[in-house]
């Protein structure tokens, strides 16, 4: 059997009752068995990481990106709309929620792009659904199967042969759908700890595997040194990432909440020398029906926080150029506010990417205000034009196949 079929197996989750018959010593914990065990060649097309952030609940992109200047936004929002001084300017007509402090000094500096009135046709005001939506490119619910847009890119690069595991989401949540493939696996974790290995009885990783796996000699069992090779790759990329957690010094402080630990970790394993391509984020908390503008700014200001010390660190440790940070939310909320100083389930709202490769600024009209959809936003941008222009200007890679469809790219990067 050869190591290309041992991989396929793993992927169809025959993987880890093969690696039980074996007689291997590894365990590993949580969610990471078999992640590290890839054992065909890596071949992306460069070192490009793209860093996907949902903004779970729908984000209101009126209070996001704030049309102060017009008369329309401060008759919809008589109570929490944001006053015109109180933003941070953008244009004459247009500024940012003061809690974006961090995004609006990324602007200045030529690293933040903001694409204005991004929904799709017939939107849908459920979370799950439309969700899905966005996760998986499908309109029709039948059709979603179980992969998403970055499942089927992965699938695309072929990710199953990857060293490294191609793509990771970091959080205590459910896997996000867009992460979800045909045959390659990817994994879920909380912290850096979790990839720590162990021996079954609980010592450490290499003070037991160690001496049977480099002094071990070939065998005429090729599944048995297919895994003692899978072993010492195991213990060597976990070593690496022990090392680099325990040295790793940020060049300036990330955010104290769980978002900015996220965005730190993710600069942890990049520098690491780990060849995920893909690392999906996930914040939650932006369904704000009630008492909409602390809970709001709380929210807006760690995303902008967590994202500007982000951009900034990766930088400083010399790996600026390779990552671009896409975030998005559902949909947006209704023009106007409601009884309880909160906002509705809307329809088109701001996507926002940051990173030294994006043509900076406003993208796209804003939508009017006063041409409405039964009082929501009419979208001007597909969401799926904004995954096209990354898959094919960031990524280089295939959209028709990813997507379902053809979708026009946006100019939303340097041309490199």
């Amino acid at each position: 059997m050869t190591k290309r079929e041992l991989v396929e197996l793993w992927n169809r989750r025959a993987w880890l009752r093969t690696v039980a018959a074996s007689g291997s010593l590894i365990s590993l914990e949580s969610l990471v068995p078999g992640v590290l065990l890839h054992a065909a060649e890596a071949s992306p097309r460069d070192d490009r990481i793209l860093i996907v952030l949902e903004m779970a609940g729908g984000n209101d992109g009126l209070n996001t990106v704030v049309p102060h200047g017009d008369e329309a936004y401060r008759r919809a929002r008589p109570e929490i709309g944001i006053p015109a001084d109180n933003t941070l300017a953008i244009t004459s007509e247009f500024g940012f929620h003061p809690a974006l402090r961090g995004l609006a000094d990324l602007l200045e500096q030529g690293q933040l792009a903001v694409v204005q009135g991004v929904g799709y046709p017939n939107p849908n005001r459920s979370h799950f659904e439309s969700m899905d939506i966005w996760h998986t490119c499908r309109m029709d619910k039948s059709s979603r199967q179980d992969e998403g847009w970055l499942g089927r890119y992965l699938d695309a690069i072929d990710g199953a042969s990857f060293d490294d595991p191609p793509a990771m989401h970091l959080g205590h949540e459910k896997q996000p759908l867009a992460v979800l493939s045909r045959d390659v696996r990817v994994p879920s974790i909380q912290s850096l700890a979790q990839f720590r290995l162990k021996a079954r009885d609980g010592q450490e990783f290499w003070k037991s595997i160690r001496p049977s796996s480099q002094n071990a000699s070939p065998s005429s069992n090729d599944l048995l040194d297919f895994v003692r090779e899978s072993d010492r790759s195991a213990m060597a990329t976990s070593e690496r990432l022990e090392a680099v957690n325990s040295s790793y010094t940020p060049s300036q402080a990330y955010p104290s909440l769980e978002l900015g630990r996220k965005f730190e970790t993710v600069a942890k394993l990049i520098a690491s020398d780990l060849k995920t391509k893909v690392y999906y984020l996930r914040i939650d908390g932006f369904d704000t029906h009630a008492n909409q503008p602390d809970a709001h700014a709380g929210l807006l200001r760690e995303v902008s926080e967590s994202v500007a010390a982000f951009v900034r660190d990766a930088s400083a440790q010399g790996f600026g150029e390779r990552v671009l940070v896409m975030g998005f939310s559902e949909f947006g909320r209704r023009v106007s506010e409601n009884a309880s100083e909160g906002t509705d389930h809307g329809t088109a709202g701001p996507v926002f990417l940051a990173g030294s490769a994006v043509r900076a600024g406003l993208v796209g009209a804003h939508p009017s205000l006063s041409d409405l959809d039964q009082g929501d936003l009419k979208h001007a941008i597909d969401f799926r034009q904004v995954y096209a222009s990354v898959l094919q200007d960031w990524l280089g890679a295939p959209t028709e196949p990813v997507l379902g469809g053809k979708y026009e790219p946006i100019e939303l990067l340097k041309k490199v």
